[in-house]
């Protein structure tokens, strides 16, 4: 999938097939994200191998906080399902979700989670309250991290950098 295909269907989400892997096309979201001055963090829901769902971080184009890639993918594909509950879906994120992400996620009921690079200061499922082991986590999805790791720890270091 080409960079404009995956800018495309950030702007017109629709159902799609996975031609490529889904977090490569997160990570191509997560550019998009940076070409635009934003945390670079992509993210795709997939179902039965469809893609329902591309976002990157719109929080300062929006000015929403709640904007996080996470959060907006989860809200295409709901609005393509027609419905809250995304049984069956998976979410590809290129970072570890933060506690807002993880309950978001919770809550839709996504299968399966994979994250690309962790993060120590912000994350809520490998660090801080890790919040899928909590006991008033009323869903927990399987977690797969580490998934495109280097190449997400290696955008996200080189953008804060250049605003260094």
């Amino acid at each position: 999938m080409r960079a404009e295909d995956v800018k495309r269907m950030i702007e017109e989400p629709q159902i799609s097939p996975l031609g490529q892997k889904p977090m490569e096309i997160a990570l191509e979201a997560a550019r998009d994200a940076a070409k635009r001055g934003e945390v670079p963090v992509g993210a795709v829901v997939t179902q039965n191998g469809q893609i329902l769902a591309i976002a990157s971080n719109r929080t300062l184009t929006d000015r929403d906080p709640t904007a996080h890639a996470e959060i907006l993918a989860l809200r295409q594909a709901a609005q393509l399902c027609g419905s809250e509950r995304l049984i069956g879906c998976d979410l590809y994120v290129t970072l570890e979700p933060c506690a807002m992400c993880a309950g978001a996620i919770s809550l839709a009921r996504i299968r399966r989670l994979y994250f690309g690079a962790s993060d120590p200061k912000g994350g809520a499922v490998e660090h801080g309250p890790r919040f899928f082991s909590q006991k008033t986590c009323h869903h927990a999805p399987e977690l797969y991290g580490g998934l495109g790791a280097s190449d997400a720890a290696a955008l996200l270091k080189t953008f804060f950098a250049e605003r260094r």
